[in-house]
């Protein structure tokens, strides 16, 4: 037996659309935010990584396996002082918009 459903044509159709509560939207906006900050870093730092590929060490105090094994995370942390220094470069923004635009919480 099909059971079907009826709407009352008194109903009021914005009523009838889904969205999401006030404190699930602010959530999801902050882990959008969140996720747009962690992706720009990466990128930037990526950015970095290449920069700093042709960038000849000092003889004296630079150089060897430390500097080797260390530039990454310096690389990284360059990244996420320019991701959260204000704006960053613009991408985490941009990423943040289209998470909630995909999300359809704006």
């Amino acid at each position: 037996m099909a059971s079907t459903f009826s709407v009352p044509a008194s109903a009021d159709p914005s009523l009838l659309e889904r969205k999401a509560p006030p404190v699930a939207a602010a959530a999801s906006q902050a882990a959008a935010a969140k996720a747009g900050r962690q992706f720009e870093a990466h990128f930037v730092a990526q950015m970095f990584e290449h920069m700093f590929e042709g960038i000849k060490t000092d003889g004296i105090f630079g150089g060897g396996s430390g500097e080797e094994m260390f530039r990454s995370l310096l690389t990284d942390e360059y990244g996420k002082m320019v991701a959260n220094r204000g704006n960053g470069i613009g991408i985490g923004s941009a990423v943040q918009k289209m998470l909630l635009k995909h999300q359809e919480v704006q």
